[in-house]
């Protein structure tokens, strides 16, 4: 599934697990002072006695610092432990509004920000809320440290006056009281919706009068603050104005969960990023590891887990151990039951690969409690989240810390009509080769398996894993046939690529459900190993890189299929989303073989009695966007670079263009498969009583893969192969001399041109115009590129036109017209 807490780091080119800062761990060495000295409390007569604040009404609660709650009054008593530890700050959606849009306004347990804060001692008895950030380090002992901490200082958010002092008798200190009443019930980001959050859902003025503090629980390590705001509707700027005319203007209510965690004292050992290795990141800018620059660096996300100190010697000798506090993921208790164990079994299938990295047992799912204090929001809890939604989805989002990149916990979404999307991919992807999919309604046995599939891939991301889009390209297309094969090892190294079931079979092969599931694959177990090996013998993240460099370059050289091909990569064709093979021409033949299958019995498969043909229309819409799918694949390899990360000691080439051979091998394809009208899609009986439309659906094919092939940014990629590898390259006139011999071939002789090749070569006209309309770089050749191809494209068809007549001389009649509009434009 898509995970919708992701954020992009430009500068190093990584992919974070949550939609949250950049942030940095600092060292503390002894010999440098690390904290900014606040003047001590003075003596003060605004201050009241204790028991004058803290009357015998007082509700005390204690945790990692004492909560006391007096009629309408919260107050915070912190001691001085507090105020050298940083405490991360994560709100939550509790409760969402009735009869509003989900996908808009959220859902329970919905993340909707963070911060890290410290407090501070002022002067004149005042404590300070300070939020803290972490983009840039430095650890040294000369002045570089100061000089990074003087250009950060960080923001003062909010003040308070001490009303009172307790006597410590353990510590021998003196306990700060603060009154945090109006601060947490304000309309402050730092417990409630961050700004960008608001603004995204639509959030206005805040109703102070229609807002309180609920709840206020303590915990051992962390304080949940449950509170109820209120706010005005207003337009969000997404919304078209159509729409925005109509928007409601009533208030909204949400139950917030504003989670403190105390942070731990001794940050963990981080793991530095390796973008061979698919992890979620924390970037920053280190001052120190440059002495003449700076390195912009990353730390990744993970657990910690580590072993026993008892175990510790038995870890190093190679026995597996079991980690001193192992990852428990519960189950909401409000999650159908005949669904719990289904995702109990996604959570486990990851032991396995956690003893590739020493530890048995380190993961474990679980049924919540059934406990009245156990709390599904206290952070100390990890869960998959069961959400009454009609968003066909799930998510794997997790919660770190940010000096370390500490996974502390994470709430899994699992949305229940993810289900209706299972049941549609299954079914276009597998029933020619499983008759449990060839029905309306699958059993729960099957339905079962398919959502412990989604559990186990969205595990992975709260484990820290990001997509392999790669890793499905380092599997030969035949070896998906080969039943021995793909039975043992499936159809994908890893289930974190959105490779979902193996397309590709066919039914003579008698494949079985072994090589049609995607599983937790041997690239998986290997990223697991390769973060969560813990390595005593290195003292800093620094330390281990040499050791884990070599670690990598000898998987790679072991077996291609401990490849990683990033999520983001818009040009190289091995990294694709839904794609499954080492060659997409190949794969993409195979897979619309089995459409072709399911076709003529998407009414039988769909039949329901006393229903219509919904989802009959449903299943054909779904057909189409595979289809549209295939054809995507191979378009990417035209004009397609193959990007590599590797590092100075490897000798494979970091970029490279994709042979000329396979991109005249996609176009061939494209030509016979996509722009050859797909006439098996065009089905009397489903236009009739499924009203569909193969017209515009082809249509809509046809015109998304021309808009791929012709656009300028595909032009000035092949200009650049061509200036790098000339003749060898495949060039701009290649491309369109074989478009023309696909697309065009009923110029060239008396042969009628039916409404879905009219339709495709408009489009085709449509995008050439398109560059020339767009605002293109003057550097670029892409405008005299289509020039050229409109001006000669023009002269075929007036030459046509004199012996063509009925629709198809009008056709070409107003293409002609078309071209000459935007080439010789009148004044």
């Amino acid at each position: 599934m898509r995970n919708v807490f992701v954020l992009l780091f430009l500068s190093i080119g990584i992919v974070g697990g949550n939609a949250q800062k950049n942030f940095f761990w600092k060292k503390k060495k002894p010999e440098v002072k690390r904290e900014v000295v606040a003047p001590k409390p003075s003596a003060s007569t605004n201050t009241k006695a204790y028991k004058d604040v803290i009357t015998k009404e007082a509700i005390t609660r204690t945790g990692f610092f004492t909560v006391h709650h007096v009629k309408d009054k919260y107050y915070f008593e912190l001691p001085d432990s507090i105020f050298d530890r940083e405490l991360l700050v994560v709100n939550r959606i509790s409760k969402a509004p009735a009869n509003h849009n989900k996908q808009l306004t959220g859902y329970a347990v919905d993340h909707i920000g963070e911060n890290v804060i410290r407090f501070e001692k002022g002067a004149a008895d005042k404590l300070y809320i300070r939020t803290i950030s972490y983009i840039e380090e430095s650890n040294d002992t000369t002045n570089m440290y100061l000089s990074v901490k003087n250009s950060n200082i960080q923001p003062i958010i909010a003040s308070f006056p001490v009303v009172t002092f307790n006597n410590d008798t353990v510590s021998k200190t003196k306990n700060a009281v603060i009154d945090v009443t109006s601060f947490i019930n304000s309309d402050n980001p730092d417990f409630s919706f961050s700004t960008q959050r608001k603004k995204r859902m639509g959030l206005g003025n805040f109703f102070n009068d229609r807002s309180y503090i609920d709840t206020i629980k303590v915990y051992p390590l962390n304080i949940e603050i449950k509170t109820v705001k209120t706010y005005a509707q207003v337009v969000p700027p997404t919304y078209p104005p159509a729409i925005a005319a109509n928007y409601p203007t009533s208030p909204i209510t949400y139950e917030l969960n504003s989670s403190m965690i105390l942070l731990p004292k001794t940050p963990m050992k981080a793991r530095l990023f390796d973008p061979r290795v698919a992890y979620f990141a924390v970037g920053y800018t280190d001052f120190d590891s440059n002495s003449q620059g700076i390195e912009y660096k990353a730390k990744i996300t993970r657990w910690r887990l580590e072993p026993k100190p008892e175990d510790l010697e038995k870890y190093q000798a190679g026995e597996l151990v079991e980690p001193v506090k192992p990852i428990v993921i519960y189950i909401d208790p409000a999650t159908p039951k005949k669904w719990v164990p289904y995702l109990m079994a996604g959570v486990n299938d990851w032991q396995k690969a956690f003893e590739k990295a020493g530890f048995k047992n380190a993961i474990i799912g679980k049924e919540a409690p059934d406990d009245p204090e156990w709390s599904i929001e206290d952070a100390r809890h990890s869960a998959i989240v069961y959400k009454a939604s009609d968003i066909p989805n799930a998510s794997g989002p997790h919660i770190h810390d940010p000096r370390s990149g500490e996974i502390l916990e994470t709430h899994i979404n699992w949305y229940h009509n993810v289900m209706d999307l299972l049941h549609y991919w299954y079914l276009i992807q597998a029933s020619p080769n499983d008759e449990r999919a060839q029905k309306a309604q699958f059993d729960d046995e099957l339905m079962g398996q398919l959502i412990r599939f989604v559990s186990s891939h969205e595990v992975g991301h709260t484990l820290g894993l990001r997509h392999n889009f790669g890793s499905s390209a380092t599997v030969p297309v035949e070896k998906l046939r080969d039943k021995a094969w793909v039975e043992a090892n499936g159809h994908t190294p890893s289930i974190m690529d959105y490779a979902r079931f193996n397309y590709v079979a066919q039914p003579e092969d008698n494949i079985g459900p072994d090589g049609l599931f995607p599983r937790i694959g041997i690239y998986d177990e290997w990223s697991i190993e390769w973060a969560y090996r813990y390595l005593p013998q290195f003292d800093t993240p620094e330390d281990e890189v040499p050791y884990n460099n070599q670690l990598v370059m000898d998987k790679l050289k072991s077996d291609k299929r401990f490849t990683f091909g990033t999520e983001i990569d818009p040009d190289d064709p091995r990294n694709q989303s839904e794609d499954m093979g080492d060659n997409a021409m190949l794969a993409s033949a195979y897979g619309i073989a089995n459409l072709k299958r399911i076709v003529p019995n998407v009414l039988a498969w769909t039949r329901e009695p006393d229903k219509n043909y919904g989802k009959a229309t449903t299943l054909y819409t779904e057909i189409v966007r595979q289809f549209g799918r295939y054809a995507g694949h191979v378009a990417k390899y035209v004009a397609g670079i193959y990007r590599t990360p590797v590092v100075v000691e490897q000798s494979e080439n970091s970029v490279e263009f994709v042979p000329a051979n396979l991109q005249k091998e996609a176009v061939q394809f494209l030509n016979e498969q996509v722009f050859a009208t797909p006439k098996w899609l065009i089905d009397k009986s489903l236009i009739e009583k499924a009203s569909v439309d193969p017209i515009v659906a082809i249509g809509n094919v046809q015109k998304t893969t021309i808009d791929r092939l012709i656009n300028r940014n595909t032009l000035d990629k092949m200009i650049r192969n061509e200036a790098y590898n000339g003749q060898s390259a495949y060039m701009t006139d290649d491309l369109f001399r074989d478009l023309k011999r696909g697309i065009w071939s009923e110029l060239s002789g008396g042969v009628a041109i039916d409404v879905y090749r009219r339709n495709l070569q408009k489009n085709y006209v449509a995008a050439l115009i398109g560059i020339l309309n767009a605002n293109v770089q003057p550097s670029s050749d892409a405008t005299g590129i289509a020039r050229t191809q409109l001006v000669d494209l023009q002269t075929i068809i007036k030459r046509s036109i004199a012996s063509s007549s009925g629709v198809k001389r009008s056709h070409l009649i107003d293409l002609n017209a078309q071209i000459e509009k935007v080439l010789e434009p009148k004044k």
